[in-house]
């Protein structure tokens, strides 16, 4: 995939496949939404991803077209190193990059995301924000998070 076609395919709008309520995943669950572009042209997955045993460790992933990650955050991770050799902290953002997927990492970008890095939710709710997800799914946070 080209970087133009996989920018264009992370801004444009994005919306729930069906009015469906989620439950936030407890310890090592996951959960895969389905998406739609408005036009309904293109197909899209988000990645609600918790970790077994850290209740601050995850990841929140957007796919389209079954396998191609367009970004995904990472939280309560250890560092992660880009192909250069750069280390990213935690939290930090993938972005799929041409010919290297998302094997690269950047700071969160704190005018699309809270401040509060450490509150998973707050968090879940930038990530649909910043791929611009316009109707979002119904996910309920769990006792976890309430």
């Amino acid at each position: 995939m080209t970087q133009p076609e996989a920018d264009r395919l992370l801004e444009i709008p994005k919306r729930r496949v069906n009015a469906k309520t989620w439950s936030y995943p407890s310890l090592g669950g996951r959960i895969v939404i389905p998406l739609t572009s408005t036009d309904r042209r293109e197909k899209f997955w988000l990645d609600v991803t918790r970790n077994r045993i850290d209740m601050a460790k995850g990841s929140y992933q957007n796919r389209v077209r079954k396998a191609v990650v367009l970004a995904r955050l990472d939280f309560g991770a250890r560092p992660h190193r880009n192909p250069n050799g750069q280390q990213v902290m935690s939290p930090h953002l993938h972005l799929y990059r041409e010919g290297f997927g998302a094997k690269w990492a950047f700071e969160v970008p704190f005018d699309r995301f809270a401040t509060n890095t450490k509150d998973p939710w707050t968090m879940l709710e930038d990530f649909i924000g910043f791929c611009n997800v316009v109707e979002r799914p119904v996910i309920e946070p769990g006792l976890e998070l309430a």
